[in-house]
């Protein structure tokens, strides 16, 4: 039986409706600017047609494998770095999703678990990084939000005779760690209220159920390690005054 989408009028009418849908629902409300919404779709289309033209020559190719996982890092650092107001901090940024990520790849790569492959290696890949980079750019956004507004409370920490860093992460580190929590109620809720992508696409592929849900508790729990780790990088750099709104050293609410 064939499950596949099909491309054609009836879909691209239904795209547009959607995003045009979603643009005037945030701009009515006053969530943001509408245009953001078809922006972001058209990218989306745009790129993915742009992957799907260069990915079966990607995937015929180790080295190829290895630069292309590499460009998705470098535009997850910058989309993160931008997303949290620190653009001119992508380093940084860059770190923090590295610090996640590449355990969690090195140990399912190494231990065997992903065949090394690129068919399996570019999947996982993504799936790692893009975690990372939400969790990356929302932490900064709450740490740095909750340094501006509790401001005062880190002044007074400070004359109390708290060292700056400790001062910063008595404040943010407790609303930087929500971001976790979209990740903690995709794997709470999995099976019961969503059947993620990697669930899914492999079954689409032909595998059993068993094998689907092996591989999507694999990617859940990866998620958590290399988002939980990401978060607390960030925080920690945050608090030191690498990650700032400013762009310079010298202090986490600057």
């Amino acid at each position: 039986m064939n499950a596949a989408i099909t491309f054609g009028p009836a879909l691209v009418a239904v795209l547009v409706l959607l995003a045009v849908t979603g643009a005037v629902v945030v701009r009515a409300g006053g969530l943001g600017r509408g245009r953001s919404v078809l922006i972001a779709a058209a990218r989306a289309v745009v790129q993915l047609a742009a992957v799907s033209l260069v990915i079966t020559a990607v995937l015929r190719s180790v080295p190829l494998t290895g630069l292309f996982v590499l460009l998705m890092f470098g535009i997850a650092a910058v989309t993160s770095a931008r997303r949290a107001g620190t653009a001119r901090n992508v380093p940084w940024t860059a770190l923090a999703i590295a610090a996640g990520t590449a355990p969690v790849l090195g140990l399912v790569l190494g231990a065997g678990v992903v065949p090394p492959r690129p068919i399996a290696v570019v999947p996982i890949a993504g799936i790692v990084i893009g975690g990372a980079m939400t969790a990356t750019s929302q932490a900064a956004r709450r740490a740095l939000d909750e340094l501006k507004a509790r401001h005062g409370e880190y002044e007074a920490a400070l004359a109390l005779g708290f060292l700056p860093r400790p001062a910063a992460l008595e404040i943010c580190r407790p609303s930087a760690g929500h971001a976790l929590i979209p990740a903690l109620d995709q794997t709470r809720t999995v099976g019961l209220v969503t059947l993620p992508g990697a669930y899914v696409g492999v079954l689409l592929g032909g595998a059993g159920p068993i094998q689907a849900g092996t591989t999507q508790v694999l990617v859940l729990i990866g998620l958590l390690a290399a988002e939980a780790v990401s978060i607390l990088v960030t925080v920690q750099l945050v608090a030191a005054g690498k990650l700032s709104r400013a762009g310079k050293p010298g202090g986490p609410c600057r």
